[in-house]
């Protein structure tokens, strides 16, 4: 059931981006007379799942979801239709439109990409406020295990910066981290700037980035689960750790590793429950889960917004998760890094999905995947809307348009470019996976 709920979540918000994306290309065509041959959700190579002809354009949905497209007639696009082109120009057609409105129409799937994700995140910051731990006033600094210390990080370390910026959020904090090459931390009551090595990143790349890097909290109980060993123990919701048999504790993760190296033994628990201390005792099971969960109330806050002030706080995350995306490529193209390994194609984003419907974090990667739908389709590369961006600027700054026989070029190069870049990321799910069970 849970892989069912990710599929349908995955299948929605692809349908929403592509038919929002494509309807941003069809309505200036149709604005400026051009003519739309074919409307289509997923491709329909050799026969489509359903299809209707209304007025001069067919629209349908496609067997092959890996996208959509709108074939806008006498324009070289992926269908190559060179029989077309060899013919007059046609008033209706794209070729015969100035080149101003060509640039319109081609750029009009990327605009809708831009305002879908500006629209979804100032209503939800006006829905649901913002709420994040900050990064600069942990009150007890981060928490990293053995791959954040190979970054240079220690636990208890108070992040002031990233590349000499100031990071809000923790969870953007990270992010920044991993594409950064420095962070400044507050150290034993000392500021000190840490490079960020490459070899540490491959290493946060090969684990996926589980846990690197976390914040520290005092181990305040928040939720304990019926039947556990905690339970039986007479662990309660708002117990405080204090004492694991004659260690003092004061934070989480000291408390977690005793119980991890306590496996199969019974220890004696002192806890501070309503003021008072009480004296419990467990025998820890061998796999060291106890059956809690932590209160992080007290490390959250929550910024609210008005209808009017979430509109450039909305553009604002727009432009910052875009900023972030194109920051990764400086990443993914590293060879020392290793990162390109870990990009994920359908079968990995399927697995990044809400195990839960979510409607949060629906309209949260709904967003984030239509900004970086928009910037990958504004890369300069024939097949793709950059490149007859690409194309179409030079025309327009040259006075003439490049000659029928380089732009069928340019779109069998980019096509096989991209096939290419799909078979390596489709490659990498199908790799991970089968890692997954050798491990």
């Amino acid at each position: 059931m849970t892989l069912a709920i990710q599929i349908i979540q995955f299948i929605i918000i692809i349908s929403i981006l592509v038919i929002l994306h494509e309807f941003g290309h069809f309505l200036p065509a149709r604005w400026f007379k051009t003519k739309v041959e074919k409307f289509y959700l997923f491709f329909d190579w050799k026969f489509s799942l359903f299809k209707k002809k209304i007025g001069d354009t067919e629209y349908g949905i496609g067997w092959l979801p890996l996208g959509g497209y709108v074939k806008i007639a006498g324009m070289i696009d992926e269908s190559m239709d060179t029989e077309q082109m060899n013919q007059e120009p046609q008033p209706w057609e794209f070729r015969s439109k100035p080149a101003w409105q060509r640039l319109i129409i081609m750029l009009g799937g990327v605009t809708v990409n831009f305002f879908l994700a500006w629209i979804i995140y100032s209503m939800l910051l006006f829905n649901n406020g913002d709420t994040y731990i900050p990064a600069d006033s942990l009150k007890y600094g981060i928490l990293v295990d053995s791959v954040g210390q190979q970054l240079g990080l220690e636990t208890g370390d108070q992040i002031l910066a990233v590349d000499g910026k100031k990071t809000k959020k923790f969870s953007d904090a990270v992010l920044q981290i991993v594409l950064g090459d420095d962070v400044t931390v507050r150290r034993d009551g000392n500021e000190i700037t840490v490079p960020l090595s490459d070899e540490g990143k491959a290493t946060v790349f090969k684990q996926q980035g589980r846990n690197f890097l976390s914040y520290r909290s005092k181990p305040i109980i928040e939720v304990v689960s019926p039947e556990s060993i905690a339970e039986k123990a007479g662990i309660l919701p708002g117990d405080e750790i204090t004492m694991v048999g004659a260690e003092k504790i004061e934070y989480w993760d000291q408390f977690r590793k005793k119980i991890g190296t306590s496996s199969g033994e019974a220890i004696a628990i002192e806890v501070l429950r309503n003021g008072q201390t009480e004296n419990l005792s467990l025998k820890v099971p061998k796999e060291g889960l106890i059956g809690v969960q932590l209160d992080f109330e007290d490390l959250r806050v929550t910024d609210q917004y008005g209808f009017l002030a979430s509109i450039p706080a909305g553009f604002n995350r727009t432009i910052k998760v875009l900023t972030d995306q194109v920051r990764q490529f400086k990443v993914i193209f590293n060879s020392k890094t290793e990162a390109y390994k870990q990009v994920k194609g359908p079968i990995g984003i399927v697995e990044m999905m809400s195990p839960t419907w979510d409607w949060t974090f629906f309209w949260n990667f709904l967003a984030m995947f239509s900004v970086w739908l928009a910037f990958v389709n504004l890369l300069p590369i024939p097949a793709l809307d950059g490149g007859h961006v690409m194309f179409l600027l030079y025309e327009i700054i040259s006075g003439r348009p490049p000659s029928q026989k380089v732009l069928e070029t340019g779109q069998i190069i980019g096509f096989v470019l991209i096939m290419g870049l799909m078979a390596v990321i489709f490659g990498n799910d199908i790799w991970n996976i089968i890692k997954r069970f050798i491990e």
